[in-house]
């Protein structure tokens, strides 16, 4: 028997009239019940698309002119939003940005985990949800004639956008401190990295500024094994950006998309720069997992502090612990935190906060939580709260279990990723856990992504 064919076909153009959108921001129309998903397009909005992709159950469009605009409808303050892949949101007004997100959270709850009992709260967005990132990393390009150019890459390309002056969503000093970088060296003729022959020396500048103490880091990732006219380098970037703590060089000699390699120097000045988020001073090296929206992750801890109620005689186990932020935050009110880690560098970063903030009761242990859990279990361990912060994958299901069975009164899960959320929420409620709710924060204004944080407790006990 054959498939039924789509109402549509590839370069078609059709009359759409929009009334959702996707967890990605992408309106969605309907043909004769088949869904169009539109970049740009927003719900009340009318007009007409033509079809770039065709699939069996939804294809895709691109908005070639509005008869009708949505009043959430905003003008992108940034040139080159259109080009850019870093944003996806800018078109849209903030409330809207927020409520999508929310919705976005619930869709995953109800579809996936089905979950359709659980509170999801609005979003908790920024004042100003501009200018927000602490971190930058600009790929380096050159122009034919050589100039070199800095730039994010264009949508679904390795093309650098040029002409692009700022960035609207990062820090306007890193914004001065890339441009210092990439005219410096063009002065000093350093070549771009050209990835199609594996050439050139200058690949990345990535800059890390303190919120709270500005002090400021700037990393120069290289082909090469050397950093030509380093001295001349350091010299301009120290005398015009007093606040430089830091100048890293760090060796990427292989044809790969990461960023960086493993040779990583401090060329100038202290091998960390420092922030503080709350009471808590941290240490970041240039290896670093820290949060780029300081604001916002204060927020965020205050309200995974908050679910997970932590008590004078409280043991807490933090699983994904980094460099101990979320672990430092819980030891200012509990018994003792134990914090878990596979990488290495991370642990040792924790260790050294701890003392750099006088606690004393959080201890950091390198390896895989799913592994240590049960180990820890073994020897009689039972901790009153555990919190995970996993990557965008989420838990390993082993590690779900093993969380389960050290039966704390209280679970707090973070997560960048309300799909693999909604995963890890049904499993943990199938192994003896109520999600009480779900608290969606916007750490990332103008793009898709949304950070939420979770509440679980143990059925059948009052706690």
């Amino acid at each position: 028997m054959a498939k039924p064919s789509a109402p549509v076909q590839k370069n078609q153009t059709v009359s759409l009239a929009f009334e959702d959108l996707t967890h990605e921001g992408n309106g969605v129309g309907k043909i004769d019940g088949y869904p169009l998903f539109v970049p740009y397009a927003l719900p009340g909005e009318e007009g007409d698309v033509k079809v770039v992709k065709v699939k069996k159950n939804f294809g895709f469009g691109k908005l070639l002119n509005r008869r009708q605009t949505s009043p959430e409808r905003v003008e992108p303050p940034c040139d080159v939003y259109y080009k850019c892949g870093g944003c996806q949101l800018q078109h849209m007004g903030y409330d809207t940005q927020l409520t999508m997100k929310q919705n976005q959270v619930k869709n995953a709850m109800k579809k996936m985990a089905h979950l359709d009992h659980v509170p999801v709260h609005p979003t908790i967005g920024m004042k100003d949800p501009w200018r927000y990132r602490n971190k930058v990393q600009m790929p380096v390009g050159a122009k034919a004639d050589g100039e070199l150019i800095t730039g994010f890459y264009q949508k679904r390309s390795h093309r650098i956008i040029e002409g692009m002056e700022t960035c609207m969503i990062q820090d306007e000093e890193n914004d001065r401190m890339v441009e210092a970088v990439r005219r410096i060296a063009d002065r000093l003729n350093m070549t771009a990295y050209h990835e199609e022959n594996d050439r050139g020396v200058l690949r990345h500048i990535m800059v890390r500024t303190g919120e709270e103490t500005n002090d400021a880091m700037i990393v120069l990732v290289t082909r090469t094994q050397t950093l030509p006219h380093q001295d001349e380098l350091i010299k301009e970037l120290t005398e015009t950006f007093p606040h430089v703590k830091s100048i890293v060089h760090n060796v990427n000699d292989r044809q790969t998309n990461v960023i960086f390699g493993k040779k990583t120097e401090i060329i100038w000045g202290d091998g960390y720069i420092y922030d503080k988020i709350g009471d808590i001073t941290f240490a970041i090296s240039p290896h670093s997992f820290y949060q780029v929206n300081p604001k916002q992750t204060k927020v965020l801890y205050e309200k995974a502090m908050e679910y997970a109620r932590i008590k004078s005689t409280d043991t807490v186990v933090d699983a994904y612990c980094g460099i101990g932020t979320i672990s430092l935050f819980l030891a200012q009110q509990a018994k003792q935190v134990y914090g878990v880690e596979v990488v290495s560098e991370a642990v040792h970063d924790a260790k050294e906060n701890a003392k750099l903030n006088g606690i004393t009761n959080a201890a950091f242990y390198v390896g895989e939580a799913e592994k240590i859990m049960p180990w820890w279990t073994a020897q009689g361990m039972r901790p009153d709260v555990i919190v995970v912060d996993p990557p965008r994958k989420g838990c390993d299901e082993q590690l779900l279990t093993a969380m389960a069975g050290m039966k704390p009164d209280r679970i707090v899960y973070v997560s960048c990723n309300p799909s693999t959320l909604a995963r890890d929420l049904r499993i943990l409620e199938d192994s003896g856990y109520d999600v009480q709710d779900v608290q969606p924060v916007d750490m990332f204004p103008q793009t898709m992504h949304v950070e939420c944080v979770s509440h679980l407790t143990l059925k059948d006990k009052d706690v």
